[in-house]
């Protein structure tokens, strides 16, 4: 087998499971993109086994501490590991991540469930390489009726795969519709966002709209509608949902309906609606900013931050005292020092003081790994404006 010595002070040696091209000393033999390697320190001491891939930045990712191959035992029992993590999660089964990347000791694969079918994801070279013997793990694990690999995710182009959608098992489902928490949502496996909607949300749809019972709502970034239809649900006074996307638009509306609930949405630039709408002299009482990631990266931090800056000006601006902010930021590159540093600073500009009230993070099917701070990237508060002081 190939092994990489990792140079001292790697992030390996501090509870990363990551070897970038910079950690690498040196490579004895010859190993193809997606095989498995060994590695060891400088002194030869062996640290376990990794996935390897000399295209990507990331040229190898530990996944056992042992020597350790990767068949179809292995991902009979690693699935399985994960499976019975998930069982033990207060949350819908049917509606779930049961497989995240390193989370869950498998890097570069995601599995999620959507009753029963699943949907999957292989984002590194050795995960899409070995894609029959996960299929044939989860069908001896789950018997679902269909996979679907959702394998266009720019990830992979990081690693040198193409990117392609298509059915792994079974046959192909036609859009559905799923409902949890009493809310309804549209399921398209094929085409829909992500794996089909956004699952590491779910449970803050409800904390949220604890905040809503009689009160005017403002969703922005709405996509499929969950704060809103959850604050319709709450008993808000009225909700009003705005994204830029018509189809997105329609979709929380229809969602809506099918809940039993009537909401206001419109598609817009939320830029542009916040703008307007401040000048206006528009006022909510609880008002949600969860935007889509605003940086995929280090380099773009500033900029991201200017943008987040701007949204939770103009929304602070629109609540009176007493009124509640719910704001989410989903790239892990926005730690939360950062984020709490720019509420503030808005806070401070619109001359408004907050009050933290609620902290928000990922569903737990996404766990986080103490290590890896990749594995966290969903942060959230809920704030109260403060008057009279």
């Amino acid at each position: 087998m190939t092994t990489l010595t990792v140079k001292p002070r790697s992030r390996l040696f501090h509870g990363h499971e990551w070897v970038y091209a910079s950690d690498v000393q040196n490579i004895a033999g010859t190993a193809e993109p997606g095989d498995v390697v060994a590695l060891k320190d400088v002194k030869g001491k062996p640290l376990g086994s990794a996935i390897y891939n000399p295209k990507s930045q990331i040229v190898a990712r530990r996944f056992s501490y042992r020597k350790q191959d990767l068949d179809q035992e292995f991902f009979v029992r690693r699935i399985e590991r994960a499976l019975n993590y998930r069982k033990t999660l207060p949350l819908d089964q049917n509606l779930c991540r049961l497989v995240w990347s390193e989370s869950d000791g498998l890097p570069g694969l995601i599995v999620d469930r959507y009753g029963d079918h699943l949907v999957m994801q292989t984002l590194t070279f050795a995960m899409s390489a070995r894609q029959d013997l996960i299929v044939a793990a989860l069908v001896e694990l789950l018997q679902p009726k269909s996979i679907t690999g959702r394998n266009d995710s720019p990830v992979r182009k990081a690693e040198g795969l193409e990117l392609e959608k298509k059915l792994l098992h079974g046959a192909t489902p036609a859009p559905f519709e799923y409902k949890t928490n009493g809310m309804v949502f549209q399921i398209d496996l094929m085409e829909g966002q992500k794996t089909g909607m956004y699952l590491d949300q779910i449970d803050n749809y409800s904390l949220v709209a604890r905040h809503a019972k009689g009160k005017r709502v403002l969703d922005c970034f709405t996509n499929q509608g969950g704060f809103a239809q959850a604050a319709a649900l709450a008993g808000a006074r009225e909700v009003i949902a705005v994204d830029v996307s018509e189809t997105a638009v329609e979709m929380c509306l229809r969602n809506a309906r099918s809940a039993g609930v009537a909401i206001g949405a419109r598609a817009d630039n939320v830029f542009d609606y916040l703008k307007t709408a401040e000048k206006a002299g528009e006022q909510y009482d609880l008002i949600v900013l969860d935007p889509p990631s605003f940086t995929k990266s280090k380099q773009s931090l500033t900029d991201a931050m200017r943008g987040y800056k701007e949204i939770h000006l103009r929304a602070m601006k629109m609540l009176q005292p007493g009124g509640i902010l719910a704001t989410f930021t989903c790239s892990h590159h926005v730690s939360m020092g950062d984020f709490r540093m720019m509420i503030n600073s808005a806070a401070v500009d619109t001359r408004r003081t907050l009050r933290y009230m609620d902290t928000y993070t990922q569903r737990a099917d996404h766990p986080i790994i103490t290590g890896i701070p990749e594995t966290e990237y969903l942060r959230g508060f809920s704030l109260e404006v403060i008057g009279g002081w």
